[in-house]
């Protein structure tokens, strides 16, 4: 292995490697660094007891645990009031679909299952690893809230069980003698105060040990399997033999069986007709003669069977719906009775009423829970031998199984029950009985205690499960105010997590009707299966690699149909409850995102994302946007010092204020030397530029490129930043500060390449000077004005930056003003006018005004500024020539000068001959370069705004002498004069320089000067009109084509905006950038 013993400390043996892969923990993640955690604080404890391997089979692990949480307080107490509300028919209906639904959810769950290990955490873990921490942390606490509102619902059966089938004497509000609302009043009220004592035993035998819940859920299995049988031994006793259980009918309304002794009006007792207990009922006295109601008086009682039997052919009758408003009476179809329709209903007491309004959507609410608990066989992964066999087996034969009784009993209870008793929901007209206990055999009390304790042992089961979800969930940390639910006890048990659902669980004990919370919990569990089956889908059609599941029964389409099917049935239940609990849902994934722990789980948004945005950049190279579309994409360039931090960090802010978090932001910036051994450079750099896009709030992109020098670092980021169709389209960079001094001298190349880059590239350039005084995120503008200096057309870029930063909280108060030139042959109202309509059109709101700027003498201040310039230009070259070339260089500038000064005074040529024959020649070089140093720092100003007035430049621009140099002699003799009377004024000695160097006027390049007299009057101009605003948007002039121009260009640009505050100066990209069509 010496080939790879170098990389031993990164990359592991094989042999060391299956070793830690095969003592693999169950535990979720989160759980085992948040255990961790706790031994680093707590310090070391002593051993602990070795972890048993997890042994549970399929049977035992999966397919049990199922059954029992499948099979629940929905079959027994509302199965049979649906198949008679919604006929066989329609309840096959529901049950098939309900059923489908989670047949397709199990087959996706199975595909995740099986796809690598599932740590304890089932379906939470599977869904938050396929489809992120937001999606995952949302449906984790729906389904944690559906868990919780499952309990409720199972203590709510427990009690209707308790107090209306076992011990009705029980109740501590009394419903003797109630009707209507006051009777259901009461009732609610005995459900909420037994429901708080339930759920208070339940939490505390939970919080003494699940252990003991763990033992008793093979009792309460036992329990409900054993309901199941004797209903199916029932139905088929029914055949051979049907029960007696008799229900009296007074015309074709259904008696309540407590209103009568014996189902008849008057008995024959010793040749005498006695009046009943039902005649009294409805008679105002026991005499024959008595006045009785008048649909009593009108119709005769009948007794029927209400359980004819699988043969008695009933199903005929039960094959269709019979909806029921609330109030409304019980109506055996079939039977005629003789009612006046205007007579109001009398003693409606003493009938079997429907107690609430029920409709097709309200039985699939109802129902849709006792399907519920698919989840049981993951839930328990960590305790199984083999997860990924035993889930897929053991989930989809428990929904085969259990979606198989639920068909069969739809069938058997409408061919065996008679329609008025499977709509009494309560067994009002069975003497109180459980409908489905009147089926069962030998005993319906075998119906009712199964039932009982299988409520009791679900909602155990719920307050066992709902707790260390939650405690899953905290442990993530991915929402961090769930953080102190992840706590427990010393054995792990969530403490705090059981007092949190209890309390949720005590919500559904207030709302206290099973009918209400079974909706509710619906929602939550259907949003549960609809992500699982998202995840599925996601993962199949995206193809990662490492979805590899072992279950290979899948198909994306089914999965889509499982969640097609959920979120139709989400809607089909209750559409509020669907919108509140989407609402839900929504505002957990949003805080997660803004607020949550970010985690990297490989998961399926991911992936989608990626496929998403490889879509969007395919669709974005087919052409360019359109104009409407166009905003800047930036691209900004930014210097790094020694430490790698940001030296221009406003540039970040003042790129938030343009772009609001909108569009393309890439921050760029090089760093010089080869990668290989300044790439740890590059990662600080890096990190660096991260930290200050985080501070500044801009979104975006940092990239860094290491390059031999800064020059080709920075064409790199032009060049090759972004990615497709999804490519910056303007490049902001600061103006170099100190730009004079010779050691910039690089860094104003590399700027005025940068100029020349984006030129050819077509991308639009901005410029900002003195970047230190531009505000930053935090400030703001109550007033001022952001004054816009419209020269050139550029494509609209100075009209819609302006707009751009008034979006910004910054700017928002500043108004904007449009300034643009008028020439001599301009017509400067028209212009006014045109451009008033132009702002009409572009919906821009701002002061328009047109200055007039003549041409106009140039000044010999001008001329002044243009020598010191192209004086400089020549010295800062010289620095960097060898020494032979440096002395020809000097040699041939003092040649011309001289030859200049030859020609127009002689008596100087003569005085310098003279000079220089008693010169040595080897002093010669280095007293010309002091010549030609003196000749330039004599005219350079001190400062920007207030030149000095010593030699060359002693006529300022406030005392600017009003003649002009001209082809005139006579203007030129008077030029001369006033310029030397100034000039001596001020240093009698400059007199002879000064006549020495205004000759070389004439050698001048006249662009030069014209540019020069443009960029000074234009500076005038703005001064004096944009002095105070608080921000100058100005075109920025083209770069010169020659290279040898630079620095001139340079200091046409200072010039351009000396005695500004904050400039942006601006470059278009070559199209336009607005427009006035909609």
């Amino acid at each position: 292995m010496a080939l790879f013993e170098e990389e031993m400390d990164t990359s592991p043996m094989v042999s060391s490697l299956l070793s830690s892969l095969a003592n693999y923990s169950n535990l979720p993640t989160g759980s085992k660094e948040h255990e961790e955690a706790e031994n680093n604080e707590e310090g070391a404890r002593p051993s602990k007891k070795p972890i048993k391997a997890p042994q549970l089979g399929t049977l035992m692990g999966v397919y049990l645990p199922c059954i029992q949480n499948i099979f629940g307080v929905i079959l027994f107490l509302r199965m049979t009031w649906m198949v008679g509300i919604g006929g066989v028919f329609g309840s096959f209906i529901i049950v098939f679909m309900c059923c489908s639904t989670t047949m397709l959810t199990a087959i996706s769950m199975s595909a995740i299952a099986t796809n690598g290990v599932v740590p304890a955490g089932g379906s939470y873990y599977m869904i938050s690893r396929s489809l992120g921490p937001e999606f995952g942390g949302a449906v984790g606490i729906c389904f944690y809230l559906g868990t919780t509102f499952a309990g409720a619902m199972y203590i709510l059966g427990c009690i209707e069980i308790l107090l209306i089938y076992i011990v009705p004497q029980a109740a501590i509000f009394k419903l003797e003698g109630l009707e209507g609302p006051e009777a259901e009043e009461a009732l609610l009220n005995n459900m909420r105060v037994y429901g708080t004592i339930v759920l208070s035993l339940m939490a505390l035998v939970v919080f003494v040990g699940v252990k003991y819940v763990n033992k008793l859920a093979l009792l309460f299995l036992a329990c409900v399997i054993l309901s199941i049988l004797a209903v199916y031994a029932g139905v088929i006793k029914t055949a051979i033999d049907p029960p007696v259980f008799p229900v009296c009918i007074l015309g074709n309304r259904t008696l309540v069986s407590k209103g009568y002794d014996v189902c008849a009006k008057v008995i024959e007792r010793d040749n005498e007709t006695i009046t009943t207990k039902l005649w009294r009922s409805f008679c105002d006295s026991e005499l024959l003669n008595a006045t009785c109601d008048e649909y009593f008086t009108n119709n005769n009682v009948t007794e029927i069977q209400g359980i004819p039997g699988v043969t008695s052919g009933i199903l005929a009758e039960n094959l269709f719906g019979y909806y029921l408003d609330k109030g409304m009476i019980l109506e055996k179809r079939g039977l005629v009775s003789a009612v006046d329709p205007d007579s109001p209903t009398t003693s409606s007491n003493r009938y079997v009423l429907a107690d609430i309004t029920s409709f097709f959507t309200l039985l699939v609410g109802i129902y849709f829970p006792s399907v519920t608990g698919i989840m049981a066989g993951s839930n328990r992964s960590g305790d199984l031998r083999d997860a990924q066999k035993s889930i897929p087996i053991g989930t989809i034969a428990a929904i085969t199984t259990t979606s198989t009784v639920y068909m069969s009993c739809v069938v058997l209870f409408g061919a065996c029950i008679e329609g008025v008793v499977l709509r009494d929901k309560f067994g009002e007209g069975v003497s109180g009985n459980l409908v489905i206990g009147t089926l069962a055999w030998p005993s319906p009390w075998v119906i009712v205690f199964g039932s009982f304790f299988s409520t009791c042992g679900a909602g155990l089961q719920s307050l066992t499960g709902a707790p260390r979800l939650l405690q899953a969930i905290s442990r993530d940390g991915i929402i961090p105010f769930l953080r102190v639910f992840g706590h427990g006890k010393a054995n792990g048990e969530p403490t705090w997590a059981l007092l949190l659902t209890a309390s949720i669980c005590e919500i559904g004990i207030i709302i206290a009707s099973l009918d209400a919370v079974a909706p509710i919990l619906s929602m939550f569990f259907l949003m549960c299966y609809m992500f699982v089956n998202l995840a599925c889908a996601l993962q199949t059609l995206l193809r990662t690699p490492n979805w590899r599941p072992r279950f290979k029964f899948y198909h994306w389409a089914l999965s889509f149909l499982g969640m097609s099917l959920c979120l139709s049935l989400m809607f089909i239940c209750s559409w509020y409850y669907a919108i509140v609990a989407m609402g839900i849902a929504t505002c957990i994934y949003k805080y997660i995102e803004f607020c949550g722990a970010e985690k990297e789980w490989g998961d399926g948004i991911r992936g989608i994302s990626l496929s998403a945005a490889r879509f969007a950049l395919m669709r974005l190279e087919e052409g360019p946007p359109h104009t409407k579309n166009w905003r800047p994409q930036m691209l900004v360039l930014v210097s790094v010092d020694a430490e790698q931090n940001v030296e221009q960090p406003r540039l970040l802010s003042l790129t938030n204020q343009l772009k609001a978090g909108k569009g393309l932001t890439i921050v760029g910036t090089s760093v010089q030397g080869t990668f290989l051994d300044h790439y740890t450079e590059a990662q600080r750099a890096d990190q660096s530029l991260r930290k200050l896009m985080e501070t500044e709030k801009v979104k975006g992109f940092s990239q860094v490129v290491i390059s031999s020098n800064l020059r080709d670092g920075t064409s790199h980021l032009i060049q090759v930043g972004g990615l497709g169709g999804l490519k910056h389209n303007t490049v902001l960079v600061s103006w170099p500060r100190n730009w004079k001094q010779a050691e910039e001298r690089q860094r104003v190349r590399n700027f005025i390449e940068v100029v020349r880059e984006t030129t050819v590239a077509s991308l639009a350039l901005l410029v900002p000077k003195n970047i230190a005084s531009y505000p930053s995120n935090g400030e703001r503008f109550t007033e001022g004005h952001i004054d816009v200096w419209w020269i050139v057309h550029d494509g609209g870029m100075l009209m819609l930056l302006p707009f751009l930063l008034r979006q910004h909280k910054v700017w928002r108060k500043c108004k904007m003003r449009i300034f643009t030139v008028a020439q001599l042959d301009d017509n400067s109202i028209q212009m006014k006018k045109d451009l008033l309509i132009f702002l009409y059109h572009l919906r821009i709101d701002a002061e328009v005004e047109v200055v007039e700027m003549h041409d106009s003498d140039i000044s010999a201040y001008t001329y002044e500024k243009t020598l010191v310039m192209e004086q400089r230009s020549q010295i800062l070259k010289q620095m960097h020539l060898t020494k032979n070339e440096m002395e020809r260089e000097i040699q041939s500038i003092t040649d011309s000068s001289r030859g200049s000064i030859r020609r127009k005074n002689p008596s100087t040529l003569r005085s310098q001959q003279s000079t220089e024959e008693g010169a040595s020649v080897a002093e010669k070089p280095e007293e010309e370069v002091q010549l030609i140093h003196s000749k330039n720092a004599a005219p350079t100003p001190t400062s920007p705004t207030s030149p000095t007035a010593p030699a060359g430049s002693a006529v300022s621009p406030d005392a600017e002498v009003q003649r002009t140099w001209t082809d005139d002699n006579g203007a030129e003799k008077g030029k001369s004069q006033a310029a030397a009377a100034a000039a001596a004024a001020v240093n009698p000695e400059a007199i002879k320089d000064l006549f020495n160097m205004k000759p070389e006027w004439e050698s001048l390049n006249q662009s030069d000067v014209r540019r020069m007299h443009t960029a000074l009057r234009l500076n005038e101009v703005i001064t004096k009109k944009s002095k105070e605003a608080k921000l100058v948007l100005l075109n920025m002039p083209g770069p010169p084509r020659n290279r040898m121009g630079d620095e001139n260009y340079m200091e046409f640009l200072e010039v351009l905006t000396e005695g500004l505050n904050r400039v942006l100066l601006v470059r278009g990209g070559g199209r336009e950038v607005i427009t006035i069509y909609s």
